[in-house]
């Protein structure tokens, strides 16, 4: 099992920056793919950005803002954001896929982009 705890969330006008942590803790060595993923209120959770083996995949909306990147020793993910606009506002997922087939959420962090 994995454990993951996001943390950095928080209210910004737009045009700010913003750091997402996820902190994953069990079985690390076992995660074959790690992303993040976002949910707006009466929307469908979509992909933000994953890593997996094959490379890392953005999702248009954030291409050129958004940075995924990792602390090894700290077995943590960091999602750097900038020129956040409004329409970014969400809670924001860590996932990661274990052994590559059974997938571990946190529990969010929410995301608030307001002038």
């Amino acid at each position: 099992q994995v454990q993951l705890v996001e943390s950095g969330g928080g209210s910004v006008q737009p045009g700010g920056s913003l750091r997402l942590s996820c902190v994953a803790s069990g079985d690390t060595m076992g995660i074959s793919a790690m992303g993040w993923y976002r949910q707006a209120p009466g929307k469908e959770r979509e992909l933000v950005v994953v890593v997996t083996s094959a490379g890392t995949n953005y999702a248009d909306s954030v291409k050129g803002r958004f940075t995924i990147s990792r602390d090894n020793t700290k077995h943590t993910w960091y999602l750097q954001m900038n020129t956040l606009k409004p329409e970014d506002s969400a809670g924001y997922y860590c996932n990661a896929l274990l052994h590559g087939n059974v997938d571990y959420w946190g529990q969010g962090t929410q995301v608030t982009v307001s002038s």
